[in-house]
């Protein structure tokens, strides 16, 4: 059966602490939307930021004829949960996500479009002469192979944002129920259609990265945590291991006290204790695993919104405002 034409496409955009980019941001964006066939909009989410940046987008969202959708959380959410409250906005039948810091060229939107129109389901992005830290790509060289053992997706690279998806795609997605989200993995899913093309990569202009250390070792664990549960299965099978293991040493040890008697026994102590540590801490790393799930399953029960959306702009509906709860 083949895809619906593609009548309106509609840009997803978050946004936090953005105020010194938005401008060009949307400007370039404008610009290239403008060169489509197709209608399109620029949904612009505003994820609790403590800059203008909520300021700058209403004001955008309000000039007559805007092509500017404004969605204001009321607090920081994250990247993911952004994205969502984007998505239950949108209209087009072709939704593109794009990261505010435009590292991605808004310029490559009509490529994506033109991909898509050949009958995907899901259009990814792989970033060409990365411009990021050496720290920040080995990361998401790490994130990635992680992603394709665990999913065996093997799409190249899950960590740009730039990518496009069909309409009956995000309307699965908004059917999960999951607090924990991954947008591109969670896509894949449902896709029947996925490609990835090359963009342009570029350095960024305005502002610091929001992904800090601390921030790309909890998405590890998140990915970890939401994509399997084969870390569960493989506590299983260390621990099996590390039981045969210590049962084999404890044989040993008997024989060597048998054959050199108790002296030797006592001067071997440390490598007891030595050993009793190596347990101890596989203990602790399955425990830390365990605790993942445990407050996975927690948060799924408390089942508190993904997000809050405190007010959505736009210039057909100016002043519009909703307590939208997803």
């Amino acid at each position: 059966m083949s895809e619906q034409p593609i009548k309106k496409v509609s840009v997803v955009i978050p946004v936090y602490n953005e105020q010194e980019s938005l401008p060009e941001l949307v400007r370039r964006t404008t610009t290239a939307c403008a060169t489509l066939s197709q209608a399109y909009e620029i949904v612009l989410v505003d994820d609790g930021s403590s800059d203008s940046s909520a300021e700058m987008l209403t004001a955008m969202a309000e000039e007559p004829g805007s092509h500017v959708v404004a969605v204001l959380l009321n607090r920081n959410y994250g990247q993911h949960s952004a994205i969502m409250a984007g998505f239950s906005h949108v209209s087009g039948d072709l939704i593109i996500t794009l990261d505010a810091d435009l590292q991605n060229p808004p310029e490559e939107i009509p490529r994506l479009v033109e991909k898509a129109e050949e009958g995907y389901d899901v259009v990814g992005t792989v970033r060409q002469n990365r411009q990021d830290s050496w720290f920040r790509k080995k990361a998401s060289r790490m994130i990635n192979h992680l992603i394709q053992r665990a999913t065996g997706k093997a799409m190249g690279d899950y960590g740009c944002m730039l990518r496009a998806y069909r309409r009956h795609i995000i309307e699965a997605m908004l059917h999960c129920h999951e607090r924990s989200t991954f947008i591109p993995i969670l896509a894949n899913t449902f896709a029947r259609r996925a490609i990835e093309i090359p963009v342009l990569h570029a350095e960024r202009e305005f502002g610091d990265s929001k992904y800090s250390l601390m921030r790309l070792i909890n998405l590890m664990y998140d990915l970890v945590t939401c994509l399997t549960t084969t870390p569960l299965r493989m506590l299983s099978v260390v621990g099996s291991l590390i039981a045969l293991a210590g049962f084999a040493f404890s044989l040993l040890l008997i024989l060597l006290r048998l054959f050199f008697g108790p002296a030797w026994a006592a001067d071997g102590v440390f490598m007891l204790f030595a050993v009793l540590f190596i347990f101890i801490g596989a203990q602790f790393v399955g425990m830390g695993l365990l605790g993942e799930y445990i407050g996975r399953i927690y948060n799924d029960v408390r089942a508190r919104p993904r997000y809050f959306i405190q007010r959505v702009i736009n210039s057909s509906f100016t002043g519009s405002s909703e307590d939208d709860k997803k």
